[in-house]
């Protein structure tokens, strides 16, 4: 019997090819919404920081330009804390679409990897019943020729 063909095979590959894709861009957006995370904390521990630095000059008496440098390093800092929750959100929103698309590739290419198994499974079943024939043929015939013989 011929070997085993699957005529999706070609649409499988480039299913296949198409998921590794999505996922290589999942976890690039991934790693960026992490490291997105981690400038934040990095930030708000600075903006802490700083903080108590200030609170401890000012019981100890500051100069008034260098209360206003404090507020504008303070204020500063919490832009661009915001500005960097906005950017983990938008990574976020692009982490989730991409997840999903994930999902809908992962589904096609299994819902096709599952048909290739049934097929392969009839596949199998019918060599073996072929087999099984050619065996039940060749036995039919030696004892016919068996009996023929002597």
């Amino acid at each position: 019997m011929k070997k085993f063909f699957f005529p999706l095979d070609t649409v499988l590959s480039y299913k296949e090819q198409v998921l590794d894709g999505l996922k290589s861009e999942h976890a690039r957006i991934l790693a960026k919404v992490h490291e997105c995370e981690r400038m934040i904390e990095e930030l708000e521990q600075l903006h802490r920081e700083c903080t108590a630095e200030f609170r401890k000059n000012k019981l100890q008496g500051i100069k008034i330009s260098d209360i206003h440098t404090y507020e504008n390093y303070l204020d500063s800092l919490g832009l661009r804390i915001r500005q960097k929750y906005e950017q983990l959100e938008r990574l976020k929103l692009m982490e989730e679409s991409k997840r999903n698309e994930v999902v809908e590739a992962k589904k096609e290419t299994s819902s096709i990897d599952k048909l290739k198994e049934r097929k392969q499974e009839e596949y199998n079943k019918e060599v073996q019943k072929e087999e099984e024939q050619f065996i039940e043929e060749f036995v039919t015939t030696q004892n016919a020729m068996a009996k023929l013989h002597g």
